[in-house]
């Protein structure tokens, strides 16, 4: 593994630490941490968040996490001893999302079941 990727491992699990167990703010209640894309000179870090709820819950916990970032990169600097920090960008994963809503609908399909027939 990269020393980006791992650095990227890293910051996902502290983040998802912080953003689960540290912030008080009831509309990351339901925001789960996927994964943390670095980029090749450090400077910057895309954090992907699944948030359930509608849309109106996803983009105030959206908000709500942009608007710690601040505090986020400030826990991290101090947890894990590090100079220098990226820039948090918190972005919604839609792959996830897409991921579930494919499932979702293929629940809800009435399938025959191999063998069995129409009619």
């Amino acid at each position: 593994m990269r020393r980006p990727e791992r650095f990227g491992e890293t910051l996902r699990e502290e983040i998802a630490e912080i953003v689960g167990f540290e912030l008080e703010d009831p509309r990351l209640e339901n925001v789960t941490v996927t994964d943390v894309d670095v980029s090749a000179d450090k400077g910057d870090a895309k954090v992907y968040v699944i948030i359930d709820g509608d849309e109106n819950e996803k983009k105030a916990a959206l908000a709500a996490l942009r608007h710690a970032s601040s505090f986020v990169h400030r826990r991290i600097a101090r947890s894990l001893n590090v100079r220098h920090v990226p820039q948090l960008h918190f972005v919604r994963d839609s792959a996830e999302e897409n991921a579930a809503r494919v499932s979702e609908i293929l629940t809800g399909l009435d399938i025959p079941e191999e063998g069995e027939t129409d009619g």
